[in-house]
């Protein structure tokens, strides 16, 4: 029996979905003012209803820019904010900012709150090249000479960490690329949308760090996505049906701790995606488990960390998540557990977590592109990445 809802997520608004640098001369603020003026049309309120702002990543739009809220007041006409603030690191927050957003809310500080990530890159703060970029400190000395110039390197550490502890194949990595490319192909903003792809294309594609290759990384792209959250009693009165907050968490272990920044972890955590201890109290706090959920929006950055987050929320067991992908189990069409829906940040849009919110809301309206039939539950992940990690679960609208 899941718990009783307190808070509902009422509006989602979007920008249009940019490749890496053709936004310009759009600017942040821009962008960011944009989607919360959709979410806050979507919902039926004025942005001047805003009272809180619910930030993750530190408030960062990618790594260099960042938002502000006074600027956003400036510039969108809201009067007072009686709450700002943000969850700490990076895109693993996502999931945990509409948590951010509830506390305050029920807490009596806002009453309308509004969680924005935007997104532009340039030559001078690609996401990809972050670790290169960085100036040299302990941590940095140990990676940077190892050549871990970026996320992907990194993350092919771990990656063949589990394919020598599991028995891993990269057919697994090649399934959810070839299925998430699949689910982007009918979604008219989709930076992939008009390029599906095989197996043979996967193979194919040029080796980035081994055993990653060109597919199993996520897209550079810019734009802007806000989610709007208010009381389930307010939410009632307002234009869209409530999607109600079941449950969200954000944390992690200290054995995950700065996860592919510094490679400390334990051998039992090094091959996964640290959302473990996550998962149990999201589960616990909204009174399921992973057989309750039916469609999984999974934080992609990297391919192989879809197959750890599966083992980690509990869809298969550790070491399983192989098997489990191969065996066409995420599929939308003829799969247990269809995930990324839209496409994911593989093949739809990397917004920092942000396009899996807005799927999972469009997923518990039932208005979907591709539409789990009969879906009552939706579960949202924030990472794998630095502490912390995030997971929300999302219920049917009312």
């Amino acid at each position: 029996m899941t718990t009783a809802p307190d808070v509902a997520i009422v509006g989602v608004g979007a920008t249009d979905y940019y490749k890496r640098g053709r936004s310009w001369p759009r600017t942040i603020p821009d962008l960011a003012g944009e989607a919360i003026i959709n979410a806050c049309d979507e919902a039926g309120l004025s942005v001047t209803d805003i009272d809180g702002f619910a930030y993750y990543s530190g408030a960062g739009a990618g790594y260099v820019d960042k938002m502000d809220t006074a600027e956003f007041m400036e510039t969108l006409g809201i009067p007072e904010v009686t709450f700002t603030a943000a969850l700490t690191a990076g895109g693993g927050g996502a999931a945990g900012s509409i948590g951010l957003a509830r506390a305050a809310i029920l807490a009596g500080d806002a009453n309308v709150v509004v969680t924005v990530m935007a997104l532009q890159q340039n030559p001078h703060s690609r996401l990809g090249a972050v670790g290169a970029a960085a100036a040299p400190n302990p941590t940095n000395s140990f990676l940077q000479p190892a050549g871990l110039a970026g996320p992907g390197h990194s993350m092919s550490v771990l990656t063949r960490r589990h394919m020598h502890d599991y028995g891993t194949r990269r057919e697994a990595f090649a399934e959810i690329a070839v299925s998430q490319r699949q689910n982007a192909l009918n979604r008219p903003k989709a930076i992939f949308k008009d390029q599906p792809i095989t197996t043979e294309d996967y193979f194919d594609a040029r080796m980035i760090a081994e055993p990653l290759c060109l597919l199993d990384f996520c897209l550079e792209t810019d734009g802007a996505i806000a989610v709007i959250t208010t009381s389930l009693e307010r939410a009632r009165d307002l234009k869209q049906k409530p999607v109600p907050v079941i449950a969200a968490a954000h944390g992690g272990s200290r054995d995950w701790g700065r996860a592919f920044g510094w490679f400390g972890m334990p051998q039992e955590t090094f091959a996964s995606s640290g959302h473990a201890p996550v998962a149990q109290h999201l589960y616990r706090r909204a009174g399921v488990g992973p057989e309750d959920i039916d469609v999984a929006l999974l934080y992609d950055h990297f391919s192989p960390m879809v197959l750890m987050q599966l083992e980690d929320y509990g869809f298969c067991k550790k070491g399983e998540g192989g098997p489990f992908v191969e065996s066409g189990a995420i599929r939308y069409r003829g799969g247990s557990l269809p995930v990324n829906t839209h496409g994911g940040q593989l093949s739809e849009a990397y917004i920092i977590g942000m396009t899996h919110i807005k799927e999972g809301i469009e997923q518990m309206r039932g208005t979907a592109i591709n539409q789990v039939q009969g879906a009552e539950l939706a579960l949202c992940t924030g990472g794998p990445a630095h502490i912390p990690v995030s997971g929300l679960i999302l219920g049917k609208a009312l």
